[in-house]
C-alpha cells in the first residue's frame, strides 16, 4: 500500500520528497504512472494521501467524494486525502502561488497581467488574478486565441508577466519565452519554474531591476498545505521557510570567480569537501577534452579558448549541487555569467595582486603591470556578478570558513 506521494505521467527529478521530510515523519515517494494505472489506484484507494501533477489534475476529480471550493474555482486538484473515509480533493497550488507572489513583492491588484501558457498551472495563475482583483489578464499560448504575435501587437502594456510554460526549464536552460524589452510598463515577473533557480526570463528581469521570483517558494508552500491535509493537523508556518532554505541550498551551486592565481581551485576543493559535493574546475574540465588552457591560447589564440570556456560554463552551470571554480576570465562574456548565475551563488575571491600566482598562466605574464591591467578590466565584472566577496590574503582556513558562511546566507535568500 502506498502511504503518501506524488503522481504524474513523467516526474523525472522532483524536490517533493525532500520537502515533505521537513514537514513530518511519513513516507513520501514518487509514482510516475500512465492514466490507466492512475484510475486503478484511485479506484482501489490503497493510499493515505497523494499529490497530483501534470497531466492528471482534472482526471482525478470523478473519483473523489468531496471537492473543495478552491478546486471549483481553479478547475483542477493537486491534493487528495481522506476524511471520515471519504476521498477529498483540494487545490493547494492557488494559495502557494499567491504566497510566492507575496514573497516576490509582485502585486496583481488593479494590474494588467499576461499569463504565458494555457495548461494546469495557467489555471492556477488565472484563479490568482481573479482572487487578487487584477484589472485584466490575458492568456497567451501558441494555439491562441491570443498567440505570441497577438501579444506583442496588443498587450505589451502588461504590468505583470507570469510564465506557466516549461520554456527555460532544465535541461532547456537559458531560453526565454518573451522579450522583456517589448514590455515598458513591467512591474513584476513570476516564473513557476524552479530548476534552474533563475531562468533566462528571471535573469532578464533582474538585469532590468524588475521584481521577480521563481517557483520554488510556491512548490514548498503548496506542499506545506498538502501536508496539513495528510496529517490532519496544523503545522508551524515557519516550516515553509525552513524547507525552502534547505532545498534551495541543496540545489544551488557554489561558484568561485576571481583573478588567476587567487586560490579559487584550492578553496573550491576545500569547500566541496565540507559540503559533501562534487568539485568542478572549469580549466581542468577544458584540459580533459581540449588540452591545457595555456596550450590552447598559445596555439589557437585567446578567442578559441574563450569559446571552449563558454561551452563548459553552459554545461556545468545548468547542473545543481556543485562547487565550481572558474578561470579568471570567465566573467568576460555575459553568457558565461548568466550560465553560472542561473543556478549559482557566486563568491568573488580577492587576493592582493602581488600575491597572485602566475605560473602556467599565459595571460598573467608580465609582472604587476600586466596584472594591474587585467584587474582594471575584470574587477568591475567580478563585483557585478558576485553575491559576496571573500579576502584570501593568507589565512586559507579563514577564507574557506567565510565562503561557506557567505554561501549559507546567500542560498537562503
Amino acid at each position: 500500500m502506498m502511504e503518501y506521494g506524488l503522481i504524474g505521467e513523467r516526474l523525472g527529478h522532483s524536490y517533493s520528497p525532500r520537502i515533505h521530510r521537513v514537514f513530518g515523519d511519513y513516507d513520501y515517494q514518487l509514482y510516475p504512472m500512465p492514466l490507466e494505472q492512475l484510475k486503478e489506484t484511485l479506484q482501489k484507494r490503497q493510499f493515505k494521501g497523494l499529490n497530483i501533477t501534470i497531466p492528471y489534475k482534472k482526471d482525478v476529480l470523478p473519483y473523489c467524494d468531496e471537492i473543495s471550493e478552491v478546486v471549483e474555482k481553479v478547475g483542477s486538484a493537486n491534493t487528495l486525502f481522506f476524511r471520515n473515509g471519504r476521498l477529498c480533493a483540494d487545490n493547494t497550488d492557488l494559495a502557494g502561488f499567491i504566497s510566492m507572489l507575496d514573497r516576490g513583492g509582485i502585486f496583481l491588484t488593479g494590474k494588467k497581467v499576461v499569463i504565458l501558457g494555457s495548461g494546469g498551472t495557467s489555471l492556477t495563475a488565472q484563479a490568482a488574478c481573479r482572487e487578487l482583483n487584477a484589472r485584466e489578464y490575458i492568456v497567451v499560448s501558441r494555439s491562441g486565441p491570443v498567440d505570441y504575435e497577438a501579444m506583442y501587437e496588443r498587450h505589451t502594456d502588461a504590468e505583470v508577466i507570469i510564465n506557466s510554460t516549461p520554456v527555460g526549464m532544465y535541461p532547456g536552460n537559458l531560453k526565454s519565452p518573451v522579450d522583456l524589452d517589448r514590455f515598458p510598463n513591467l512591474q513584476g515577473v513570476a516564473d513557476v519554474i524552479y530548476n534552474p533557480a533563475r531562468t533566462a526570463l528571471l535573469l532578464d528581469a533582474k538585469e532590468r531591476g524588475i521584481p521577480s521570483i521563481d517557483g520554488l517558494w510556491m512548490l514548498v508552500a503548496q506542499a506545506w498545505l498538502a501536508a496539513r491535509h495528510f496529517l490532519n493537523r496544523e503545522l508551524p508556518e515557519a516550516l515553509i521557510g525552513q524547507a525552502y532554505r534547505e532545498v534551495r541550498k541543496d540545489c544551488l551551486n557554489l561558484v568561485l570567480v576571481g583573478m588567476p592565481g587567487c586560490g579559487k581551485s584550492t578553496l573550491g576543493q576545500m569547500a566541496a569537501e565540507m559540503l559533501g559535493r562534487p568539485f568542478i574546475d572549469l580549466d581542468q574540465e577544458i584540459e580533459k577534452e581540449y588540452g591545457h588552457p595555456s596550450q590552447i591560447i598559445r596555439e589557437k589564440g585567446e578567442e578559441a579558448f574563450r569559446k571552449i570556456e563558454s561551452e563548459m560554463a553552459a554545461r556545468f552551470g545548468k547542473e545543481s549541487g556543485l562547487v565550481i571554480a572558474t578561470g579568471g576570465g570567465a566573467v568576460l562574456k555575459k553568457e558565461n555569467v548568466r550560465a553560472l548565475r542561473q543556478n549559482g551563488v557566486v563568491a568573488w575571491v580577492q587576493r592582493p595582486l602581488e600575491k597572485l600566482s602566475t605560473k602556467g598562466r599565459p595571460l598573467s605574464q608580465g609582472g604587476l603591470d600586466t596584472l594591474n591591467k587585467l584587474a582594471e578590466i575584470r574587477t568591475p565584472l567580478y563585483r557585478a556578478c558576485a553575491d559576496f566577496s571573500v579576502e584570501n590574503a593568507g589565512d586559507i582556513q579563514g577564507a574557506k570558513r567565510r565562503i561557506l558562511e557567505g554561501f549559507d546566507e546567500a542560498a537562503g535568500d
